[in-house]
């Protein structure tokens, strides 16, 4: 039995480059298996002495339009439930994902706003991420006010923050250019990742990964904040340290998908209760096999956006329509608890 599970958690790990090749194959334009074969090593001669690539419209489809897709796809998903699974930890509450607390609203608001001044990619992102850490200290603040010890307090004061951040980006809708900018808002706030290219997976890479590379370095910690304050300060840890880095870290790499994919629901909620239901909760490998699921469950959805129909679903669409049945699914079979 050990043996069989070993062996399923490594197809697990290796499942998103499987699913990295697949999914360049998937589109209405279709590219032989063959021709991807030699674009491959096309690309590879010519980056290896220097000379131009060769143009065609196989290579210009898989690589200058499904490949930085698939690649932001991947690393959204990755933030995703890696802010989720954090966030969970934390607060040892099931039940918690950053848009639950306010920070994925709170984010697209940032991003709204960044799209109405400035239009920028680089304002777009650090408004995001400035208005999504806002929103997560607002709802902390609010449950410690409160004096709350229960789940019950700490997600109302998310769907508070939320609601206000949510009536912002209402407003910011309402001042928006008919025209011009509403129509970006709108399409941007159901989630979609077709204008997406090389110089947009620059500005989030390096806030996802050093985001995401402190949350992996500091997931045995998380451990034992999942246990309670009290055990987790007799055994040395300085409990609101290291929960104020671990929020800002999973905030920063909230916002920065956000910033580029919309709001994007329950990938944050659902894939940490998967992961958690093929490796079990101890955060060593926890986190790491929720970004493996994030990253193959984004790819997933991003590839029956572009493919089922004719016209696009945004990914927001779809993530709900599959994400709530799959959640409901894990509360009917009470798999909703730590142990």
């Amino acid at each position: 039995m050990p043996d069989s599970r070993h062996h399923g958690t490594t197809v697990m790990y290796l499942l998103p480059f499987l699913m990295l090749i697949v999914s360049l194959f998937m589109g209405r334009y279709q590219v032989p298996v063959s021709v991807l074969i030699d674009d491959i090593m096309n690309t590879i001669t010519a980056l290896f002495f220097g000379t131009a690539i060769p143009a065609s419209t196989h290579h210009t489809v898989l690589f200058s339009v499904r490949l930085p897709r698939i690649l932001a796809a991947m690393l959204v998903g990755c933030a995703l439930s890696v802010a989720g699974v954090s966030f969970q930890g934390v607060f040892r509450n099931p039940l918690v994902s950053p848009y639950i607390l306010g920070v994925g609203s709170g984010a697209g608001f940032g991003a709204c706003l960044g799209i109405l001044l400035f239009d920028n990619h680089i304002m777009i992102q650090l408004l995001a991420f400035i208005f999504g850490l806002l929103a997560m200290f607002a709802a902390i603040s609010m449950d410690k006010a409160s004096k709350g010890t229960g789940t019950l307090v700490l997600v109302l004061s998310g769907i508070i923050v939320s609601s206000i951040f949510t009536a912002l980006i209402s407003l910011a809708k309402y001042a928006a250019d008919p025209y011009d900018e509403l129509p970006e808002i709108v399409f941007w706030l159901m989630g979609s990742l077709s204008s997406i290219r090389y110089s947009d997976l620059i500005w989030i890479t390096v806030p996802m990964f050093i985001g995401m590379l402190v949350l992996f370095l500091l997931r045995w910690r998380i451990n034992i904040l999942s246990l309670g304050d009290e055990e987790a300060r007799s055994l040395g840890v300085n409990v609101d340290k290291m929960r104020l880095i671990i929020i800002i870290c999973a905030t920063l790499v909230t916002s920065a998908a956000v910033s580029i994919s919309g709001v994007i629901g329950w990938v944050g909620l659902v894939v940490p209760h998967i992961s958690r239901m093929i490796v079990g909760p101890n955060y060593n490998r926890l986190l790491p096999m929720s970004m493996v699921c994030g990253a193959s469950f984004m790819l997933l959805v991003d590839d029956l956006a572009r493919t089922v129909s004719v016209t696009e679903i945004p990914l927001g669409i779809i993530t709900s329509l599959v994400g709530a049945p799959i959640f409901a699914y894990l509360i009917k079979r009470g798999r909703m608890g730590w142990n």
